[in-house]
């Protein structure tokens, strides 16, 4: 089996006309050219019933267009509404509708080309045969897609274990307040210089374990901060102390920027830490 044979074994084709012979006649046609998958409806109503509701997706309708109770042009039309069936195919059979008028009928509801009966043998294979190329480049373009998705993924996250691995094994403190100065994040550093375990950190406001070495800056965190952050966008190696848990102070060198969302608005303070306890201040 040739490759082009291969592929084609992935196309399911559905032809749909009242008379059985005929589509005896069109499925030994294309059976001779292609190695397809070839489905029948003998009504618009069992089509839809195959192309909806089967387990095997549709690739290309054959439909002939005078069948009773629902015509062709009425089952192309109800075919285009739904979204499991609205992007397939469809190829036009008739023997009675020759004029411009019903040709253009069939394209406005929907239909890809319109073909006349008799059937040129040579003529709708090759229709079928461009379909299942497009369909197939169509495919390929989306796998293509699908898989750089998946690489990008691969590698955001990756990358994002990478971060985490930095911010879970870093030296330093590492707190996220909203905007209201509340805690939302803390890395293990933090908890093991304030002796707080993470879910006593979270909820507490910055006040709760921070101060300036000034006393008139002692509570003036937020606002403060906030102002000079949207001012400047970063205040960097402030010295200062956290409180620990039993109340003594940690000496500290501080840095603190701010978090901004799509519309460059502050939602958050990121806040940094580093441990000056032993160090010594040398007054200049």
């Amino acid at each position: 089996m040739s490759q082009n044979q291969s592929q084609q074994k992935n196309f399911t084709l559905l032809i749909v006309d009242d008379n059985k012979n005929n589509l005896f006649t069109l499925e030994t046609l294309i059976n001779q050219y292609l190695s397809v998958n070839v489905k029948q409806a003998l009504s618009g109503a069992e089509a839809l019933d195959i192309a909806l509701k089967g387990e095997q997706a549709i690739d290309i309708i054959i439909l002939d267009v005078q069948m009773p109770e629902m015509d062709g042009f009425q089952t192309a039309s109800m075919l285009k509404i739904r979204k499991k069936t609205q992007d397939i195919p469809i190829i036009f059979l008739t023997a009675a509708f020759k004029a411009d008028e019903f040709q253009q009928k069939g394209y406005e509801v929907g239909a890809v080309d319109y073909l006349l009966k008799p059937i040129d043998d040579h003529l709708l294979i090759n229709k079928i045969s461009t379909y299942i190329r497009l369909i197939e480049k169509e495919r390929e373009l989306n796998r293509v897609l699908e898989q750089k998705v998946a690489e990008r993924t691969a590698e955001l996250a990756q990358a994002k274990q990478y971060i985490e691995a930095i911010i879970q094994f870093m030296g330093e403190a590492l707190i996220v307040l909203n905007i209201e100065g509340v805690i939302e994040y803390v890395n293990p550093a933090t908890c093991q210089m304030l002796d707080y375990n993470e879910k006593e950190l979270l909820g507490l406001g910055i006040s709760d374990i921070f101060e300036e070495e000034a006393p008139e800056q002692a509570n003036a965190f937020m606002g403060t901060w906030l102002e000079a952050i949207i001012r400047t966008g970063l205040i960097q190696n402030v010295e200062a102390s956290f409180i620990a848990k039993d109340n003594t102070r940690v000496p500290i060198l501080f840095s603190r920027t701010s978090l901004k969302d799509k519309e460059d608005t502050i939602s958050g303070i990121i806040c940094i830490a580093k441990n000056m306890t032993g160090y010594q201040k040398i007054d200049t």
